[in-house]
């Protein structure tokens, strides 16, 4: 999911901040307040830029001059029932870090609309890399196996967590996970629908008669890919896991099948592998990260990509269609939200290729 200018250098692209989009401005004086009376040692002037990355959530840097935050809202007007919960984002990072995995320190949760217009969250602004093309341009194979391998082994350590443990118990419904899943996603994308695609309606019918036998119940990301997270800026270590907006209780498989999808889209796009010589690179394979997961979890091999990729393809090409659906109501977040619409029918080709695969 790319532009032209996001293929060409998508490390520019999508790094960084930029001036407030005038659709996405903050009441500036009520927030300073806000932060005042809310945030533990904040002391102003505040400054506010927009982070160029991210579509769903507007993200915001904030800074002063002695520390530096980062502010996550929902989009003001109408909205996808379930989507953009800020509030549940809150929820995860804050028991998250409490149990010293990587996320960014959490501050407090505005549920207020009154004070910049919809609900938010503010929390540390983690310093370090957020790395875009999975090639890893510029870096030594070394380099590239040690941040994969990095990747993998933060993704265990979340699924290693019992929910009830750590106070998410009730952070989603246990059981039963792809069946709701392809459920929810089939009401969202019909939603936003804009014109009929024949691929959608087609895995539609057929993802809830191949379902996956059930795992077990851990904290699922929803969205665990290497431009969600904050790596050191001179090591393979992840600070902080971003874009928690998906999360849920679930089958901890989706997410690692979601990870592995990225070996199945065309290395000529900066989120996918397909082709490249990964050998060369230094990048692991789809076998060699499968088997680090197992090591890792104890978790047995899948056995049922075909129709874990046609499930992960699926549910992206009906995230896109959301984002599609909100470029034509005017309340899309990102200046590549266009992009991101246009996927909708490739993405559901792959995933119907895939679903044949699988029986279909």
């Amino acid at each position: 999911m790319t532009d032209a200018a996001a293929l060409d250098d998508p490390q520019s692209t999508f790094s960084g901040t930029r001036e407030v989009d005038p659709r996405y401005r903050l009441d500036e004086a009520a927030l300073d307040a806000w932060m005042g009376a809310n945030v533990a040692g904040y002391a102003g002037p505040l400054t506010v830029r927009q982070f160029k990355g991210g579509q769903s959530n507007p993200t915001y840097e904030l800074t002063t001059p002695t520390a530096a935050y980062v502010l996550r809202r929902k989009p003001p007007g109408a909205l996808l029932p379930s989507a953009h919960a800020v509030d549940r984002e809150f929820t995860v990072i804050s028991a998250l870090h409490a149990q010293g995995f990587p996320v960014a320190r959490p501050h407090a949760l505005c549920t207020d609309e009154g004070v910049i217009g919809s609900m938010f969250y503010v929390m540390d602004k983690v310093e370090g890399r957020v790395l875009w093309d999975l090639k890893l341009p510029g870096m030594t194979p070394d380099q590239r196996r040690a941040i994969y391998d990095a990747q993998v082994d933060t993704l265990a350590a979340l699924h290693h967590f019992e929910p009830e443990a750590i106070g998410l118990g009730d952070y989603g419904k246990p059981g039963n996970y792809f069946a709701r899943q392809v459920g929810r996603w089939t009401k969202q994308y019909q939603a936003s629908e804009t014109h009929p695609i024949p691929d959608m309606d087609r895995l539609i019918a057929f993802l809830p008669q191949g379902l996956p036998p059930e795992g077990p119940t851990r904290i699922v990301h929803g969205d665990f890919r290497l431009d969600n997270m904050i790596l050191a800026p001179d090591a393979p270590e992840v600070r902080a896991v971003l874009d928690w907006e998906l999360s849920t209780l679930g089958d901890p498989m989706a997410d690692f099948s979601y990870l592995l999808i990225a070996w199945a889209i065309p290395a000529t796009l900066r989120n996918g592998l397909a082709g490249a010589d990964l050998n060369a690179l230094g990048i692991p394979s789809v076998e060699e990260t499968v088997a680090r997961y197992a090591e890792k979890t104890g978790a047995a091999p899948p056995t049922n990509l075909d129709w874990l990729f046609a499930y992960n393809l699926f549910r992206l090409a009906a995230i896109c269609q959301g984002i599609a659906g909100r470029v034509r109501d005017g309340t899309a977040a990102s200046a590549h939200a266009r992009t991101m619409a246009a996927q909708v029918e490739p993405l559901a080709a792959g995933a119907w290729s895939f679903a044949k695969k699988a029986g279909a």
